[in-house]
């Protein structure tokens, strides 16, 4: 099952990539335990982590949600033609666009893209390059980002950031075409997409890091994008990626929302985990356990 629905609003998982990242657990989680990892592998692996090579595995992929007769992408991954200096990312090349035309998404048919933050694999397909320059891809959609990081990540503001100067590339590339086009909306604080849907900042993983709830009935999911890149997150929240701009705000806002997603039975679905792509959790003392998986089938490659 690739669609989900919940209440009104109907959920369909479109994925770009599947595999390892090329980092190791240390080097991807630096804060993590070898014996964690040793500890969690039944049920890592394959999905999260493969032992054999000792390197993560994750899932690039953008959630769909239908709502209100509106067609909304959560996220657009990395794309292609992409330059990213030293990374797996680097001039990468997916069938993003015919996985979304096999889920029935034409790019003229989005009405809202969401970029829960502006790291390069979540912007990537905001634009596709055509004729030697960057377009959107999403000539008619809003593209709905979170201000701080808009100005966090603006070379023009000269912020230092874990990513250096990769960021500048990214901006070039993914953002400013569709802010010059006047597709872009600034947000701050929360924004509400609909009656079903809302924008909340989720700061620390970036200083703009967002997530989109959905409450549609008795049902409830939080679509949270980095708050976590892999399911070993789940049971131990204090783990950070090596990607966090604010450590310790990372650690408090993983806690606070997987707090609130066990005590309402809310699905969470992160931007990068393969398998059934989220779950539900339950409070286990003072951390968390897997309750659930989201009940999509399960996903073993692209």
């Amino acid at each position: 099952m690739n669609t989900l629905v919940l209440g009104d609003v109907s959920i369909t998982r479109v994925m770009e990539y599947y595999g390892s990242v090329e980092l190791s657990p240390k080097t991807f989680f630096p804060e993590s335990r070898c014996s964690s990892w040793k500890a969690n592998q039944s049920w890592l692996a394959p999905d999260f982590y493969d032992p054999a090579a000792d390197m993560c595995v994750s899932a690039i992929q953008t959630w769909v949600l239908r709502s209100e007769g509106r067609t909304i992408l959560v996220d657009t991954g990395v794309g292609n033609h992409k330059v990213r200096p030293d990374s797996v990312w680097d001039h990468l090349e997916t069938e993003f666009l015919g996985n979304l035309a096999a889920a029935g998404i034409r790019p003229e048919d989005v009405d809202i893209v969401v970029n829960t933050h502006l790291h390069n694999d979540h912007v990537g397909w905001n634009t596709t390059l055509r004729d030697g320059e960057w377009v959107p891809t999403f000539p008619n959609a809003t593209y709905l980002m979170p201000r701080a990081d808009f100005d966090f990540w603006n070379p023009a503001n000269g912020h230092p950031s874990r990513l250096g100067a990769a960021s500048r590339i990214v901006f070039a590339d993914s953002v400013a075409p569709v802010a010059d086009a006047g597709l872009v909306q600034l947000w701050d604080g929360h924004w509400d997409i609909d009656a079903n849907l809302r924008l909340d900042l989720a700061a620390g993983h970036t200083p703009g890091s967002s997530i989109v709830t959905l409450e549609s009935g008795t049902d409830r999911a939080l679509f949270v994008g980095d708050l976590l890149h892999t399911a070993l997150q789940l049971v131990e929240p204090d783990v950070n990626s090596c990607f966090c701009e604010d450590p310790a705000a990372a650690r408090a806002t993983r806690r606070r929302l997987l707090g609130y997603a066990a005590d309402t039975n809310t699905l969470v679905f992160p931007a990068h985990l393969g398998g059934h792509g989220g779950a539900e959790v339950a409070r286990q003392g003072d951390t968390f356990a897997i309750e659930r998986w989201a009940p999509f089938t399960r996903v073993t490659h692209v």
